[in-house]
Formats: C-alpha cells, sequence, structure tokens
C-alpha cells in the first residue's frame, strides 16, 4: 500500500448515510463477527445492524452484564467478559472466542477510550495506547486462525481524525517525561491506522484484510471522561449537554463508514486503507486543519507500521501473525 492508494473510489454512500443504508439489502446469514464496544455507541449501532442482516455477532465487553442488557433484544449475538487493558482478559475471551466459532469473516475494533486523565496500566504502559492498541492488536493475533479460515475476511479498525495530533511517539510512547491526554490519544488513533496497514500486510496471503477509519465526530460514551465544560468550550454541546455543532454526525452515521468498510464490494481485492465518509481518504498535507479531513502520511507508512507491529509484538507477546 502506498499513498496513491489513497484515493475515494466514487462510493455510492457518504457522510450523511446511516447505518440503515448501508445494510440495507445486505445478507450476512452464516457470517460470524466479532465487535468490540458492541453494547455502546457507534458498537451499538454496529452490533444491531449486522444481526439484523443475519450475522451472529459476539461481543467482547468490559462489563459483560450492562453488555447484555443493552443487547437483550439482538438476536445471534453474545457477549463475553474482556478487558482490552488486561491482556490475561484479552486471551481468555480470544480462547472461548476461538473454541465457540470455526472462523471469523469480520472483527470490528470499534471501542476505544479518549483524552482520558493519565493512568499507566500493565507494565505501565500508557492506557489510551493500550486499550486502543495493544489490547486489539492481540485480540487480532490471538484469532488471527480463525480469520485466516474464512473465505476473505475483514478487520476493520476506528482510528480518528485525532491521528492528526501526532505520529508514533518512539522516544516516549508511554509518556514518561509528561502526560498530554490529547497527544496520548492521538497516538493511540495513529497506531490504529498503521495496525490496518501491516496487518493487511501480512494477511493478503490468507485473504485477510484489513482497513482503519475515522467514522466522523459523534458524540458518544467516547466523551465520558471529558468535563461539560470542556464540551461547550469546543463547541460541542450545549449546557444541557445536546449537540450543536453543525458538523457532527449521528451515532447511526457515526457507524456507517466502519460497516461500509466491513461489507463494500468496491473494497474486494484492497486493503491496508484508511476510510472515512464511507469512501477511501486522500492523504493531507502536514500542516492541514483535522477537521480537513485526509490521512496523515505517517500514519499510513508501510515502514512506521512494520515497525510499530514489532513494538507491539514485544510489547504484549501476543502470537506472531504467520
Amino acid at each position: 500500500m502506498t499513498s496513491i492508494d489513497q484515493q475515494p473510489l466514487g462510493s455510492p454512500f457518504s457522510a450523511t448515510s446511516t447505518a440503515q443504508d448501508i445494510t440495507a439489502g445486505l445478507d450476512l446469514s452464516g457470517a460470524s463477527v466479532v465487535v468490540t464496544g458492541g453494547s455502546s455507541g457507534l458498537g451499538w449501532e454496529t452490533t444491531r445492524a449486522l444481526a439484523a442482516a443475519g450475522a451472529r455477532v459476539v461481543v467482547p465487553a468490559r462489563r459483560p452484564d450492562i453488555a447484555r442488557s443493552a443487547l437483550a433484544d439482538v438476536k445471534g449475538c453474545e457477549v463475553v467478559p474482556m478487558d482490552l487493558t488486561d491482556l490475561t482478559s484479552v486471551r481468555t475471551a480470544a480462547a472461548w472466542i476461538s473454541g465457540s466459532r470455526t472462523k471469523i469473516d469480520l472483527l470490528m475494533a470499534v471501542a476505544g477510550v479518549m483524552a482520558t486523565p493519565e493512568r499507566h496500566v500493565g507494565p505501565g504502559w500508557e492506557s489510551q495506547l493500550a486499550a486502543n492498541h495493544f489490547g486489539h492488536f492481540t485480540l487480532v493475533c490471538e484469532l488471527y486462525p480463525l480469520l485466516a479460515a474464512a473465505d476473505g475476511a475483514r478487520v476493520v479498525v476506528n482510528s480518528s481524525a485525532g491521528h492528526t495530533l501526532t505520529g508514533i511517539r518512539w522516544h516516549d510512547p508511554h509518556f514518561r517525561t509528561g502526560y498530554d491526554k490529547w497527544l496520548a490519544y492521538g497516538q493511540a488513533k495513529t497506531a490504529n491506522a498503521l495496525f490496518a496497514v501491516h496487518l493487511d500486510a501480512l494477511g493478503r496471503g490468507d485473504g485477510v484484510r484489513a482497513f482503519a477509519l475515522h467514522p466522523g465526530k459523534i458524540i458518544t460514551g467516547l466523551q465520558r471522561e471529558m468535563a461539560l465544560q470542556e464540551q461547550i468550550d469546543r463547541g460541542w454541546v450545549d449546557e444541557r449537554g445536546q449537540v450543536i455543532a453543525p458538523d457532527f454526525k449521528t451515532p447511526s452515521q457515526g457507524s456507517a463508514t466502519g460497516l461500509w468498510a466491513a461489507t463494500s464490494p468496491l473494497l474486494r481485492d484492497l486493503g491496508g486503507l484508511y476510510l472515512e465518509d464511507c469512501d477511501v481518504a486522500r492523504v493531507s498535507a502536514p500542516d492541514a486543519p483535522m477537521d480537513d479531513g485526509g490521512v496523515r502520511a505517517y500514519a499510513v507508512d508501510p515502514d512506521a507500521a512494520a515497525r510499530l507491529w514489532d513494538l507491539s509484538l514485544a510489547a504484549t507477546g501476543a502470537t506472531p501473525v504467520l
């Protein structure tokens, strides 16, 4: 994959498309799907849309009882306990999934955290990098044999326009020299994009393709650790917490690009791409405003993706993708 591949394909969908627009008429009977974060926000919309199309969906969840309640009316959906910041928990969930499935056709990495207070988890990892990247990295590596067993599996990773805040801080990825919650978020989102680039490079021979995406600006539980006043100051919401920003999407619209990545025939034989608004994104200039869209070159750079993959393998001890 090169930046030349980062060119829109002329998708019939757009920024205003909804989950229902993407899955209308889609038959996913027999498909086996994993959706992290699948019980709230964009993940909830994603799970419901895929299940309505006939897929059997597994939702790994940090709070399984709450997840089961949220998904009680969704047929063909199972919940398994999993905490992305606890790799023992991730491996236990992966083992359960492996014992109950013969293949995985689609893995949607929707779960994430944003702009959280400084926390370190595990062996001292910065928590946003751990939750958004290391946890998903380990889950995908452990489930890779099931992905390879499918006929054309896809892995779809939610990144964000927040990746424009910074590339990977190779000198200090865990912020030992001073914490900035937005740089930590930006690094984690860049990691999501790079993860898709190298997973696709490794997996395409087995028919496993990977994509990263910006879902758009949406108010969901992702903002749960941001003070209301900060959201007001940013022009996102009013004093009652109601969305007032004109460029925000609904959760259904926010889930559409991920569902398009998961199912679009336009993406057949493609992979390692960064998507937005239900199409392939262009590469953006280094100084372009975040809200102008596009993907920074450093977030789709194959050499950086390979370097991050090696760093992640060493950190997590995940099963290598062979």
